[in-house]
């Protein structure tokens, strides 16, 4: 109790929602969170009936529904069919089971205000993790393995306790638990870990657990400072769009390899929402990709992702779709305003200056006359023209685009603006010869985009 108390999990009088299988870790878990009468915590006791093992599951649930009677504990329980689960998910038995446990805590949680999830992962779950992920082929982040507190509210009080402590408690508390049958089948990979791999493995360490649990935890504070250089790189080099970002490659390239590489990954996870499938191989291909002297390529990842070299950007997208190509905004008169696009567009009548020159591409000034209100800005699309400032003839955007070196992925971003149907700016880069102030007149249009980068 004194290291759960130590960690300083739990705010005082907080509502946690305890996950009760039955077991002896969750039943010890449960008892010592009873027992925190300094903390005042407001426990619900939860239990999911993954449907395993027919009478065996449901006396399981009564058992720990009986439990949280007897601490007088509301208690919360749902049936979750984990074999069809895993069907329909295509995912192993063990993946779809932590699947739905994750997403009933979560739902009790809400449904009852509870700001904590209590699960009763312990030391030697901690090494076997660790083992298993080892095995699998994993990073400083996968064999970090499990936080004592992690993702918000998840919180493991007993991860710096191990199983023998744990039964030593349950025998001087004199509690029963449950014991899953199904534990025992080696043809699990955890299980086969358990019985087979680290029994074996204490004949050259005895505390062979206890010292996989310790690199776990020294990799984690690796892992927390890692994190840190990665996102300062990241916010720095990234750009983002509607359904995409792109990093910029002469930054990148003076990043070291190994922050490179944990960028990949920030990017991906962004697009993406997460990094399943994605190994070292699609890694260091995307670091050929940004190595390339080919100005234009692309890289197909899992996911149904895209990693595609344009110019001196690397960009990031889901599928073959280009971001921003659909959107639009119509301007009705002065003000300030939030295009879909993330940027915001300030427009307003303003005396005309000595100089027309504004002296930033982000800044144009249009004649009231030649630009009358509403406006219409949208993405570019295929066959756009108009006329450059100082040019006779028309240009395609895309020719302006690839003259000005605009990459694919950042060019449906950027804002055109049009005024009676034809295109009159192209925001932050050329301005249309029809709409520039020509006869004298006391006032003009100041249009600026504002937080845009083409």
């Amino acid at each position: 109790m004194a290291a759960v108390r130590r960690q300083k999990l739990f705010k005082t009088g907080e509502t946690v929602v305890v996950a009760v299988s039955g077991g002896a870790d969750s039943v010890a878990l449960l008892d010592i969170l009873v027992h925190l009468e300094e903390e005042r915590l407001h426990l619900v006791v939860a239990h999911l009936n993954h449907g395993l093992r027919g009478a065996a599951s449901d006396e399981d649930e009564a058992f720990v529904s009986r439990l949280a009677a007897r601490y007088q504990l509301p208690f919360a329980s749902k049936r979750v069919a984990v074999a069809q689960l895993a069907q329909e998910s295509r995912l192993s038995l063990e993946d779809a089971g932590r699947k739905a446990r994750y997403a009933f805590f979560a739902e009790t949680a809400a449904t009852r205000a509870a700001t904590s999830i209590a699960l009763a992962h312990h030391l030697d779950d901690q090494a076997e993790t660790v083992l298993i992920r080892l095995l699998r082929g994993a990073g400083g982040a996968g064999l970090s393995a499990m936080g004592s507190s992690s993702q918000g509210n998840l919180k493991r009080p007993l991860l710096q306790v191990s199983r023998a402590q744990i039964e030593s408690y349950l025998n001087s508390a004199g509690l029963s638990h449950r014991n899953d049958a199904s534990n025992a089948d080696t043809a699990i990979l955890r299980n086969s870990i358990r019985h087979e791999l680290i029994p074996f493995l204490r004949r050259y360490n005895p505390k062979v657990s206890e010292r996989l649990a310790a690199t776990a935890q020294i990799l984690a504070g690796d892992q927390e400072l890692l994190e840190q250089f990665t996102e300062t790189a990241y916010l720095r080099l990234a750009c983002r769009l509607p359904d995409a970002l792109t990093l910029e490659i002469e930054g990148l390239l003076r990043e070291p390899h190994a922050l490179r590489l944990r960028l990949y990954r920030r990017a991906l996870l962004e697009v993406r929402g997460d990094l399943r499938h994605i190994a070292l191989t699609h890694l260091e291909a995307i670091e050929r990709l940004a190595l390339s002297d080919r100005s234009n390529a692309r890289l197909k990842l899992p996911g149904d992702c895209l990693a595609v070299r344009s110019y001196g950007t690397l960009g990031f997208q889901r599928g073959e779709a280009t971001a921003g190509q659909t959107w639009q905004f119509t301007v009705e008169g002065e003000g300030s305003f939030s295009l879909p696009t993330g940027r915001r567009l300030s427009v307003a009548r303003v005396p005309r200056p000595a100089l027309l020159d504004a002296g930033s591409p982000r800044v144009a000034y249009l004649s009231p006359e030649r630009a009358p209100f509403p406006w219409l800005l949208r993405g570019f699309a295929p066959g756009d023209r108009f006329r450059p400032l100082g040019m006779s003839g028309e240009q395609k955007v895309k020719d302006l685009f690839i003259n000005e070196k605009i990459p694919p992925g950042r060019r449906p971003a950027v804002p055109l603006l049009l005024s009676a149907g034809r295109i009159l700016w192209v925001a932050g880069i050329k301005m249309a010869d029809d709409a520039r102030v020509t006869a004298p007149s006391d006032a003009v249009l100041r249009v600026e985009i504002l937080d845009f980068t083409p």
